[in-house]
């Protein structure tokens, strides 16, 4: 088995250069077909997200290089003028399989355990087989992959904590409000990372929801987006008492928000908890609002220290995720070596026991009628002792999941010493 990986990542190039490489579903499907028809691979799977894009090709021989491959990926892309191969990196057999693993478990991602990835690998492997470039090794691999995933954010803690402004933003809405079905939520301001957590709060589920900007066409369609209603901007103060959660992200210098309009709202709200986001850079809420009891305000410097000491965290886990790979890795070498390791064998003690046989045959005239059990016996016996040792190393180095490389170079050399399938013979002596 000769597995090969070539790839484009936010590790070896820019944005502007990885959106080039990026090919859809339809390409993809396009893709793989030609690639197993060209006889590049004999199975192939494409992953492609944002930050990657990947190519891993199995083949029965030594299969095209690095160079082969990573031309393969720009002209189906049709991108040779913007992007070069050094924005590549390969891997072969057995560091090929530890790269795919380290990706499906997040920490080759830009983000330490991020949790999307390992969908995007599982769609990938089901486009695969849809393309027909699935076959036993891939569909194993897969299996392996998925299950590296799986193990990864059941029994380590690397995908926990938000790792974003905006989702940090609502896990702790999350904490001071248990049920956020029952609650509604202010937006002022209809900028990016403001409605990436309105739209983050959507996702646990938020009651009510208003927004507020001082261009009122574009309060009304983002408010249509999320099924709420909009504000006039000059009115914000009137409609802050409805609400629990207040997300400002507008740009100006001025205070959008200020203690005495709060201290107001908080008698009209029988002084319920009040959370405040202060997205905004400069901030719009001033910051003598967050000390106002039952005002929670947490503006971006808040959130950021709340972001890094969860990618600390993350980064702690990444010790255990190593531990995982790496029985993983050895489950599945175990596997892969015994393809090779087991046919290996039986071929080779079939070659060594048909030449035993046929000398024998040969010879067992020159013995007494009484003697030849015993030379059969014996013969037996010589030739077992003297397979014993290499096959019984094979095996155990196959069952204790070797490096897949080191005993692929052993396996072959066997082969090719002992000609072990170039025909169905057994040598003879001239």
């Amino acid at each position: 088995m000769n597995l090969h990986a070539i790839g484009i990542s936010h590790n070896t190039a820019a944005l502007e250069i990885r959106e080039r490489m990026w090919l859809s579903d339809d390409e993809i499907r396009a893709v793989l077909p030609r690639l197993k028809a060209a006889k590049h691979f004999d199975e192939c799977v494409l992953v492609s997200t944002c930050n990657r894009t990947e190519l891993y090709g199995l083949s029965a021989g030594e299969g095209p290089d690095d160079g082969t491959m990573t031309r393969l990926l720009i002209e189906a892309k049709g991108t040779p003028a913007a992007v070069g191969p050094a924005h590549f990196t390969g891997a072969r057999a057995g560091r090929a399989v530890q790269h795919l693993f380290r990706v499906a478990a997040g920490i080759d991602s830009m983000v330490i355990g991020d949790i999307q990835i390992l969908g995007q690998i599982k769609d990938a492997f089901h486009l695969a087989r849809e393309s027909g470039t699935m076959g036993p090794v891939l569909n194993r691999l897969m299996q392996a992959t998925l299950h590296v995933g799986k193990r990864v954010r059941t029994e380590t803690s690397i995908c926990e904590g938000a790792v974003s402004v905006s989702y940090a933003a609502v896990e702790l809405a999350s904490k001071i409000y248990a049920d956020l079905s029952r609650k509604s939520v202010l937006l002022v301001g209809a900028g990016e990372t403001g409605e990436l957590t309105l739209r983050h709060l959507q996702g646990k589920g938020i009651g009510g929801v208003a927004i507020a900007n001082r261009t009122r066409e574009k309060a009304e369609a983002l408010a249509a987006s999320f099924g709420g209603t909009a504000v006039d901007f000059d009115r914000i103060a009137e409609a802050l008492p409805a609400a629990d959660i207040l997300i400002t992200s507008v740009a100006g210098p001025a205070y959008v928000v200020g203690p005495d309009e709060v201290h107001r709202v908080m008698r009209v709200r029988s002084n319920n908890p009040l959370f405040i986001i202060d997205i905004g850079v400069p901030r719009n809420v001033h910051p003598g609002v967050g000390k106002i009891d039952n005002v929670f305000l947490y503006d971006v410097d808040a959130l950021s220290s709340i972001v890094d000491r969860n990618l600390e965290k993350r980064k702690g886990e990444i010790p255990k995720v190593t531990r995982i790979i790496r029985e993983e890795l050895a489950a599945f070498f175990r596997w892969q070596n015994g393809l090779e390791v087991g046919p290996t064998i039986q071929e080779f003690r079939q070659q060594v026991e048909a030449i035993r046989a046929e000398e024998v045959r040969r010879n067992v005239n020159r013995f007494r009628a009484e003697d030849r059990e015993l030379l059969d016996l014996v013969t037996r016996r010589i030739v077992n002792k003297i397979l014993h040792r290499p096959t019984t190393a094979l095996k155990q180095e196959a069952e204790s999941g070797g490096h897949g490389e080191d005993l692929l170079r052993r396996v072959n050399a066997l082969r090719e010493l002992f000609g072990l399938g170039q025909n169905g013979e057994a040598p003879r002596e001239e």
